[in-house]
C-alpha cells in the first residue's frame, strides 16, 4: 500500500476512536502531501522520497516545536506536539542507530578520500542522500563532522 492509503486507513482509524492528536497529525500530513501535490502543478503521484521527506519535516516541526514549549516551561503545549510526532513517526521507515550512521559515514569518507572540514559538504551530500528518510540530518551532520576534525 501507498503511504497516502496507509494514512488514510489510519485517518479512518483516528476517527472511529475519537483520537483527537493523531487526527490532528495525519490531517496535517495529508494537507502537506497535496500541497506538494499541486505545487508541482501536476496531479502525479509523489515519489516515495518525497513523501519521506514531508514525513520527515512534519515530525521535525513538531518536535522543535515541543521543544521550544518545553523550554519556556509549557508542558502542556508540548506533550500534544510529541504525541503528534510520535503518530507521524510510524509512518516513518525504521531510524539508524548513530554507529550505524558512523558506519557509512567512515565508509563514504574513505571512498571520496575526504580530508578535513573543506569536504564536510561532498560528505554530507552523498550520505544524506543515501539515508534519506532513516537517519535524521542533525544526527548526519555530528557525526560527519566528528570524523572530519
Amino acid at each position: 500500500m501507498s503511504l497516502q492509503q496507509d494514512l488514510m486507513v489510519a485517518l479512518k482509524d483516528a476517527m472511529k476512536n475519537k483520537d483527537q492528536s493523531a487526527l490532528t497529525a495525519l490531517r496535517a500530513v495529508k494537507s502537506a502531501i497535496l500541497l506538494a501535490q499541486t505545487e508541482s502543478g501536476s496531479k502525479e503521484e509523489l515519489t516515495e522520497e518525497q513523501e519521506l521527506k514531508i514525513l520527515q519535516k512534519q515530525v521535525k516541526q513538531r518536535k522543535d516545536s515541543a521543544a521550544i514549549y518545553l523550554e519556556q516551561g509549557r508542558k502542556d503545549l508540548a506533550e500534544p506536539e510529541l504525541a503528534e510526532a510520535e503518530v507521524i513517526s510510524q509512518f516513518l521507515p525504521e531510524a539508524l542507530s548513530e554507529e550505524e550512521i558512523e558506519k557509512v559515514v567512515v565508509m563514504t569518507i574513505e571512498s571520496i578520500g575526504a580530508e578535513g572540514m573543506k569536504d564536510m559538504g561532498k560528505v554530507m551530500g552523498i550520505v544524506s542522500q543515501e539515508l534519506a528518510g532513516r537517519a535524521d540530518g542533525k544526527t548526519i551532520s555530528n557525526v560527519v563532522r566528528a570524523k572530519l576534525s
